[in-house]
């Protein structure tokens, strides 16, 4: 019973609580590298039947209608790279890469923006990307300035 209750107290001294607590950031990192791997995969599977079926099924010339729901599937596919790269940066160096979480914003964004629909979208929906394209592009050029000095 002693050794039990001197396990259960070494466990929540500070240095092992933070190592149980890494130990469990990786395996939950591990997983969702995992699952991003299957929705990749799942993904690229849609985009091939997708555009199969529509360069298969719909008359000649009617493929522009839907080019832009093909954009949209390959940006999805660049997305969810970019979430799987920051998730194995995250692994190796146990650092978030501010600079990968806004480039995966901005793809978000510019998708949001490719696949938009001018006819159903009000003006201030466009100034609200606008203005999230903007703060995220002056974001970036921060962080790009500041890796740029700490290397420098």
């Amino acid at each position: 019973m002693k050794k039990l209750m001197r396990r259960i107290i070494g466990a929540t001294k500070d240095e092992s609580f933070m190592h149980i607590i890494e130990n469990i950031e990786v395996l939950v990192s591990k997983t969702l590298s995992v699952f991003m791997v299957i929705v990749i995969l799942v993904a690229i599977t849609d985009l091939g039947i997708f555009i199969f079926k529509e360069l298969f099924t719909i008359p000649y010339g009617k493929f522009n209608t839907t080019l832009y729901k093909v954009f949209g599937l390959f940006l999805n596919i660049l997305i969810a790279l970019e979430i799987l790269e920051n998730i194995t940066a995250y692994l190796r160096k146990h650092v978030f890469q501010v600079e990968l979480v806004i480039v995966t914003s901005l793809i978000a964004v510019a998708r949001k923006i490719i696949i938009l629909d001018l006819e159903k979208i009000g003006g201030l929906d466009i100034i609200g990307l606008g203005v999230a394209i903007l703060a995220l592009s002056i974001s970036y050029l921060i962080i790009r300035l500041s890796n740029s000095k700490d290397a420098g």
